[in-house]
């Protein structure tokens, strides 16, 4: 797994790295900083190397969603309440072969849930679950149908808007708005590149705002990644960190949006290591690292969602290829955590997803045998 997101994305997919674990054994501990974790499995994870629990987002109210990998490697996807009772579904129509099945990626206040699914032919469909457990399915209209392409919805808001990325019959790939009612908008980011693997990518998890500003990057011809916004108006406003590379892979990676329509994200350098940024909605970019991140190429911090106080999520991997947890407070100041059980081999640690209001942090880990374990942190 690798921290951060790939700029060929058959799978935007990938990015939301989601497999998602049980709740069987949920075990409660303190960090350094006096902050709980519960850790929980979801009934009928896989116990093997790279399958388990992947907690992917959490609502305002505290319900967790995400997948979870079962022991033939097929994936489903998972509600989990405060409470701690967790209920499971499928989407109509999802694949049940190896690395198939259904993937949660956002969910709202209202508890519902977008996300996307992997059929039997390896196409990929959007849906989106109502709180009664109704599951609609949708495609974007010019979503190509060849092996893993299709529609990938990443992000709701509380209409029930919802913005994600298809991929075309050429492997290019696009932007989409989806609004309560079905009707869709396409979209591209000016600069973008038409070439297979390319294109336009809407944030995950945290893409849209309430007042429907979408955030994302877009990569251009020479395979260098620059940040955008998308208004509600269809106007885009692009942007660079200064300090990212401008080679293939490399640039700005514009990640999540707040409810005011501050965003962060990561920067790829030119020797490849990652960055965190917070970008104000006047345009203020502020850069930061955690302590002990690497510095390696693959090394380095990602921002992950961020909260109204301005309270950040964060991730970042060390010189020895381990991932850990950190927390950047308002004035800057930057905790770092590990969840009770993590491994600390390479590729292996702690996972953070997002953040919701009121500063609880969801997430995977990557215990010692490779087996993934959802995770919370309350502070």
């Amino acid at each position: 797994m690798k921290l951060g997101r790939s700029i060929s994305i058959t799978a935007i997919t990938l990015s939301a790295a989601l497999a998602i674990p049980p709740l069987l054994a949920a075990q409660d501990s303190q960090d350094r900083n006096q902050s709980k974790f519960v850790t929980f499995d979801v009934p009928g994870a896989g116990t093997g190397s790279g399958q388990g629990t992947f907690a992917g987002t959490i609502n305002p109210a505290g319900v967790v969603a995400g997948a979870y990998s079962d022991t033939s490697g097929v994936n489903h996807g998972f509600l989990r309440s405060p409470d701690g009772a967790i209920t499971t579904f499928d989407a109509p129509g999802a694949g049940t072969g190896a690395g198939q099945g259904t993937f949660p990626v956002s969910n709202d206040v209202s508890r519902s849930v977008t996300g996307y699914y992997l059929d039997a032919s390896n196409v990929y469909h959007g849906f989106v679950r109502a709180l009664d457990g109704t599951i609609t399915t949708f495609d974007a209209p010019h979503a190509g149908a060849g092996t893993y392409q299709g529609t990938f919805p990443v992000a709701i808001n509380p209409s029930g808007a919802i913005a994600g990325v298809y991929h075309d019959t050429d492997d290019v790939i696009h932007g989409f708005l989806r609004t309560p009612d079905g009707s869709f908008t396409e979209f591209d980011a000016p600069g973008a590149d038409t070439s297979p693997g390319l294109g336009t990518i809407v944030a995950g998890v945290d893409g849209i705002t309430p007042a429907g500003v979408i955030a994302g990057f877009y990569v251009d011809s020479s395979g260098v990644a620059h940040g955008y916004l998308r208004a509600p108006d269809g106007g885009f406003t692009t942007f660079d960190v200064s300090g990212a590379g401008t080679g293939p892979g490399q640039g700005t990676f514009n990640e999540n949006i707040g409810v005011t329509a501050t965003t962060t994200g990561w920067y790829i350098d030119s020797g490849g290591a990652l960055h965190a940024f917070l970008r104000t909605p006047k345009g203020a970019i502020t850069k930061f690292d955690a302590p002990n991140a690497g510095t390696g190429a693959g090394q380095g911090t990602s921002a992950g969602g961020i909260t109204p106080a301005g309270v950040i999520a964060c991730a970042f991997s060390d010189a020895n290829n381990v991932y850990h947890g950190c927390v950047r407070a308002r004035d800057g100041a930057i905790s770092e955590f590990n969840v009770p059980g993590a491994g600390t081999g390479p590729g292996q640690g702690t996972i953070p997803s997002v953040i919701n209001p009121a500063g609880v942090i969801t997430g995977s880990y990557a215990d010692a045998n490779n087996v993934f374990h959802g995770f919370l942190r309350i502070p």
